[in-house]
């Protein structure tokens, strides 16, 4: 056959035995858990900033991040949630690059997948523990969600993902919130589609069972930019698309209608420094209208504790993205106190 298979992993049961979860991890994603849904439900009217490296590609580095956040967390706790964005696993648009730490976890030898599963549930492990914030990953893969459903508060379904049959009605049987990325057409009908298949029950295969899911009611949309047929960027974080996107909303009967908007990607054209201005211009949206405000819930951005990226080598240096560059901790600071002022 022309797929060689390897070796059998474990099953999500197996690594769950070999690293189960502590009390406090259990009562933190409890409880952070139902803070998060507040705000998708309008219970709250706190206001989300998932944040985080572009793709966690080393423990010790991401860890330091998060423990720097939860710092944080504390000075903003009456207005603003924070959730660290712990990605694991990168979409490459042609497929080379670093994938992320559950293909390698180092970046600087060949991938492996057993050793990357459970790399991946030591630093969700670890950073929960250390500070009780729990995190927001990517579902790149649909199947690997019930290794790490009982650590992630956040999920996301990216832009190459998110027309997915299997995504959409994996997204349908979680019981935390899911983000719709617009796919990178910038297609708004795509995106909600996607939101109105992952709220409703299906009946699927699923990890060779047949399996049922109730739909998720927490699912919602994220605006990430668009790129046109020339290749360039196209922001779709103005008034005006916010507009668009709840004129769309209201044509359909959803449930808990919210967006976050990430301020890096196609929205930045990937200028990572754009996006404290972006962000601030969000914020200054949703002061133009109380529908726009309710829309609203939340912010993406991409930081970590050096500014820009590198390339994989053995002189990285520490905590500085290997993918994406993203906002450095200085910057992502005072952009998070910001934030919770103009709320």
């Amino acid at each position: 056959m022309s797929i060689e298979l390897i070796k059998k992993l474990p099953t999500p049961a197996e690594i769950k035995k070999e690293f189960p979860l502590t009390e406090k991890i259990v009562a933190a994603k409890q409880r952070r858990d139902r803070s998060i849904r507040e705000v998708l439900t309008g219970e709250s009217d706190k206001f989300l900033v998932i944040i985080g490296p572009c793709s966690a590609d080393n423990e010790d580095a991401v860890c330091d991040y998060t423990n720097r956040l939860a710092r944080v967390q504390e000075e903003v706790a009456d207005r603003l949630i924070l959730i660290p964005r712990i990605y694991t696993n990168k979409p490459r648009t042609t497929g080379e690059g670093y994938k992320g730490i559950v293909h390698q976890p180092d970046p600087l030898k060949k991938p492996d997948l057993l050793h990357g599963l459970i790399a991946v549930r030591k630093i969700f492990m670890r950073s929960i523990e250390e500070t009780e914030l729990t995190p927001a990953d990517e579902m790149l893969y649909p199947e690997n969600w019930r290794y790490i459903d009982d650590l992630l508060s956040y999920v996301a379904i990216g832009a190459r993902s998110v027309e997915n049959q299997q995504h959409r009605l994996v997204s349908s049987g979680m019981d935390v919130p899911v983000g719709m990325k617009n796919p990178t057409s910038g297609d708004l009908s795509v995106m909600l589609n996607s939101v109105v298949a992952a709220q409703h029950g299906h009946s699927f295969i699923y990890r060779n069972w047949e399996a049922h899911t109730p739909g998720n009611p927490l699912t919602h949309t994220i605006l990430r930019g668009a790129v046109n047929k020339h290749g360039n960027a196209i922001p779709n974080y103005h008034y005006e698309d916010l507009k668009l996107l709840l004129e769309k909303y209201g044509e359909r009967n959803l449930k808990n209608p919210a967006t976050i908007v990430d301020a890096n990607h196609s929205n930045s054209n990937k200028q990572f420094k754009e996006q404290i201005r972006i962000v601030k211009e969000v914020l200054h949206s949703r002061k133009l209208s109380d529908d726009i405000r309710h829309l609203i819930k939340g912010v993406m951005i991409e930081s970590y504790i050096e500014e820009g990226r590198q390339e994989i080598g053995p002189d990285h240096v520490y905590g500085k993205s290997i993918t994406d560059p993203c906002l450095g901790w200085e910057d992502s600071r005072n952009l998070i106190h910001t934030i919770a002022e103009l709320c």
